[in-house]
């Protein structure tokens, strides 16, 4: 019978490279669960999502990352905030588009004053003659100081009050005893 060739190197390199892949595997299988673990966190608030997601990678291992791959919200809770973010953005440019806040007509943002109301807009300062704020008593550009802020108060003059007919008064009544006013000019007498 012929001689078998010794195979204990080869059984204890077997062992080692079956002890590497299983430390490997270990691993693998630790670092899915910690990405896991961090890619729910920043998905969700909720705990019980967190801890249910770790689960599904702690009992099925791959089965179980891809399931959660499948089932995780689409998107970051950062990439929420930014989304939230850019429509409030949206939002407040709509909010401050170049508007008349009387009439609501649609202005330029140099306009001193809304052509359709005209409401003042806007002023120029005294000393450099850039338009301003109407809230601002300070100009930013110059520095000088401006007069009292006049806010959404019309350059047009108001109407003049109703033409109300003049009013008769009764005249005084004089009793005997009351002298007579002297006519301008004259002087008294002396002996009154």
């Amino acid at each position: 019978m012929p001689q078998l060739p010794d195979l204990s190197g080869f059984t204890s390199a077997l062992q080692f490279f079956v002890a590497c892949m299983g430390a490997y595997l270990f691993a693998l299988w630790i670092a899915m669960i910690v990405w896991t673990f961090r890619d729910a966190r920043s998905r969700s608030r909720d705990i019980f999502t967190q801890v249910l997601s770790v689960a599904l990678v702690v009992i099925f291992n791959l089965p179980g990352l891809l399931l959660y791959m499948i089932l995780r919200p689409r998107e970051t809770l950062a990439e929420k905030y930014e989304r939230e973010l850019a429509g409030e953005a949206m939002l407040q440019d709509i909010e401050e588009r170049q508007v008349c806040p009387v009439c609501h007509h649609k202005i330029a943002p140099d306009f001193l004053v809304c052509p359709n109301c005209h409401t003042k807009l806007h002023k120029k300062c005294d000393h450099c003659g850039r338009i301003l704020n109407l809230k601002w008593n300070v100009c930013p550009y110059c520095g000088e100081t401006q007069g009292t802020p006049t806010v959404g108060r019309t350059l047009t003059t108001p109407p003049p009050p109703p033409a109300r007919l003049p009013r008769r008064e009764a005249p005084p009544l004089q009793s005997p005893e009351t002298p007579k006013p002297l006519p301008p000019g004259a002087q008294p007498a002396e002996g009154q």
